[in-house]
């Protein structure tokens, strides 16, 4: 997985303008930081520009996150290697963070993760080598943009 996070710098610069990209990297960043305990009480919901938007499950959470905020975006950034995030902001959304808990359960995860992949996705992927490497960025990506559809469905 460390092999990933060095190769993010390089496909950020030569797809810059890939909003689909950006947030990807954003997101896996995030799941990179927050861990296990956190990602039950915080979960990335958009990338908007330089705005990370993170559902939160309540108003203690979005406090005490929020005092961390900008160590945070300096450990985002140091994760994908260049200025992806600018700012976070946290929302209580507590549908939100259930839908995202109950999708990474199921065997079907990776089907509908790569069934939200789209060519400039792929081609960002062509541009590392290693295979399991490749699958795992695709993965990750695919799985952000499911994730984005289920909750626009939820609206």
């Amino acid at each position: 997985m460390n092999e990933i996070f060095e190769a993010l710098p390089a496909l950020l610069r030569e797809y810059s303008d890939s909003d689909e990209i950006r947030r990807a990297v954003a997101f896996a960043a995030w799941r990179r930081i927050a861990g296990e305990q956190l990602a039950e009480h915080a979960s990335p919901l958009a990338l908007e520009g330089e705005r990370l938007i993170v559902a939160v499950s309540d108003r203690s959470w979005q406090r005490n996150l929020e005092s961390l905020a900008g160590e945070m975006v300096f450990r985002l950034n140091s994760k994908a290697g260049t200025k992806v995030v600018g700012f976070i902001e946290f929302r209580i959304d507590q549908s939100a963070l259930k839908s995202g808990r109950n999708s990474s359960n199921g065997g079907s995860r990776e089907l509908e993760a790569m069934d939200e992949i789209t060519e400039p996705l792929r081609r960002a992927a062509d541009g590392i080598a290693d295979d399991a490497m490749r699958r795992a960025f695709l993965f990750a990506a695919g799985s952000c943009l499911a994730r984005e559809k289920r909750l626009a469905d939820a609206q």
